[in-house]
């Protein structure tokens, strides 16, 4: 297979992850005989700094033209002021709307090597295997916003198609997993939340008989998420609640820099990334845990490139790599015998091209 990834370090801890993540994906393409080609492109801040744009057009037209988009993070403190007229998560949210990338797939899974690392109980993490599903292009992150004097807005909106959408995958996806969704609203006080969650029930009665549906408030749901993790298996919500759950999510697995995702569009390429942020107080250190970037090129080999034996490969390999004690410093609590973000992502690479030498031999 050939494939064009495009490929955006963004800022902070970005291009660390993101070049680790790349080099990954350049073992198993040599190991598996794929010609990839990782082309990279200024977004987010360092995009502001070089031509006052988060989304240059030349990004952008690359984006849309790639088989798949890789983004690092983006943002950070230098250009964090609210009132500034250009900020790095514009150029996100323009990339996303751009691309037509309407859902967030976030997997949440527990290695039992993190463990240890979550605040939670051993017994409470036991057998946890979440996929979140985020509405990611409507709701209040793209209504129209307001400030006057002392008065600010921020307009959220849904339409049926939308919310339809959304569930449809999660209800597919939940066809191949355990048949349960967790359809996650606040009906109860919100407008946008009654038609979310009419829409959510209309949808899995009359196209998804063989998959359970159940409703939740966003408050109650955060909070089982902490107490009854296993009682979740595919979980579809609205934008901002999905961003703040997943994130909440992220301590179940032990470190933010765990998780990946992926972001796709009915049709054309998906965007994969970490769900950490650019984490400037680490950039350059070489502290960054790049398992979330190196999961999201399993994702994107998945998704993007139907290549589902290279994806299970790569997920294979972090596993086994943190089995063997290779830890970042998240993972590492009080051990000094840490590893750097490349040294983690060259051990990767190593079990990838190791394992296939053994089922060579085999």
């Amino acid at each position: 297979m050939d494939a064009v990834i495009a490929l955006l370090p963004g800022d902070g801890v970005g291009p660390e992850v993101t070049h680790g993540a790349s080099s990954v994906l350049n073992t198993v393409a040599a190991v598996f005989g794929h010609r990839v080609r990782c082309d990279e492109y200024l977004m987010g801040g360092c995009a502001i700094d070089h031509c006052g744009d988060p989304l240059p057009a030349e990004t952008l037209q690359a984006c849309l033209a790639a088989d798949a988009v890789f983004l690092g993070a983006v943002g950070g403190p230098k250009w964090s002021d609210p009132a500034a007229s250009v900020r790095p998560e514009q150029g996100l949210l323009r990339l996303r709307r751009e691309m037509g990338v309407f859902a967030n797939l976030r997997p949440v899974t527990i290695n039992r090597r993190a463990v240890s690392s979550s605040p939670l109980r051993p017994e409470l993490l036991e057998g946890v295997d979440i996929c979140f599903v985020r509405e990611l292009t409507g709701g209040i992150y793209f209504g129209a916003k307001t400030r006057e004097a002392d008065v600010a807005t921020d307009l959220c909106t849904y339409t049926e198609a939308e919310v339809a959408r959304v569930v449809r995958l999660a209800c597919t996806l939940a066809r191949q997993r355990r048949g349960l969704v967790t359809s996650v609203d606040k009906a109860n006080v919100l407008e946008t939340s009654r038609l979310w969650r009419e829409v959510a029930a209309r949808i899995a009665r009359d196209e998804f008989a063989d998959v359970r549906m159940e409703h939740a408030l966003v408050d109650s749901a955060a909070m089982q998420l902490l107490t009854n993790p296993r009682g979740y298996d595919v979980v579809v919500t609205e934008n901002m609640f999905g961003d703040i759950l997943t994130d909440e999510a992220s301590v179940l697995a032990g470190s933010i820099g765990l998780l990946p995702s992926a972001s796709l569009a009915e049709s054309g390429p998906g965007l994969y990334e970490p769900i950490h942020g650019s984490a400037p107080d680490l950039a350059g250190r070489g502290l960054a845990n790049p398992c979330g970037a190196i999961l999201s090129v399993a994702m994107l080999l998945r998704h993007s490139l139907g290549l589902e034996r290279e994806a299970l490969a790569v997920e294979s390999a972090v596993s086994e790599t943190l089995a063997h004690g290779v830890l970042t410093a998240d993972l590492a609590g009080s051990r000094e015998d840490t590893v750097s973000t490349a040294e983690f992502a060259v051990a990767v690479a190593a079990e990838i091209s190791g394992g296939a030498q053994g089922r060579a031999i085999a």
